[in-house]
């Protein structure tokens, strides 16, 4: 019996191709979902995570703003 990388040598060095996690509408929902919970919180430090990551996930999809 012989294995995947014994036929093709170079299936063990390349990996796969990747595949987005995420489509551009997921971008837009998660960054509205946020915005809409950031108003809901009075805890500053969560707060501060959820504005590092709005601004994270709006480097991939412009604001629409």
């Amino acid at each position: 019996m012989t294995t995947m990388t014994e036929e093709n040598p170079a299936a063990a060095k390349e990996p796969g191709r990747a595949r987005a996690l995420f489509s551009t509408a997921d971008f837009r929902m998660l960054r509205t979902a946020l915005m809409h919970y950031a108003r809901q919180t009075d805890d500053r430090e969560e707060l501060a995570r959820i504005n590092a990551l709005h601004h994270r996930l709006g480097t991939y999809v412009p604001s629409e703003d």
